[in-house]
């Protein structure tokens, strides 16, 4: 069973994501901010972490490029979830070092495979 990290600051859209991901077997945690995700990755590495970008504390294009930045995490697959839906917002995530990219709201098929496709990819 794959363990997904959600790090999402709004808590309806962490709880739904949650209730989908379980329902799909997926074992699943969530934190509110980027620091607290890099806290908690240090601790307990997941398989992959869903990443809102706009993130109070640590938002998460410096939280994606923290963890790039350590050995220990510079290959964990990253899914930016974003609002943001402008083709310069995609470059701006993957040059931080996302995986992949998916706008809010959040196709959960789309996502799901996705997801699927990078933990195969390790």
């Amino acid at each position: 069973m794959s363990v997904v990290l959600i790090v999402e600051d709004n808590e309806l859209n962490r709880d739904m994501l949650t209730r989908r991901l379980e329902r799909k077997d997926f074992t699943v945690f969530s934190v509110g901010d980027g620091q607290q995700a890099l806290d908690f990755i240090a601790d307990q590495p997941p398989d992959i972490v869903l990443l809102d970008m706009d993130l109070p504390v640590l938002d998460g294009w410096s939280t994606c490029t923290a963890l790039r930045n350590q050995p220990a995490t510079a290959n964990l697959p990253v899914i930016a979830l974003t609002a943001h839906a402008m083709s310069d917002d995609k470059q701006k995530a993957l040059d931080a070092g996302c995986d992949d990219y998916t706008t809010k709201p959040i196709d959960f098929p789309l996502l799901l495979a996705k997801i699927e496709a990078l933990l195969a990819g390790c």
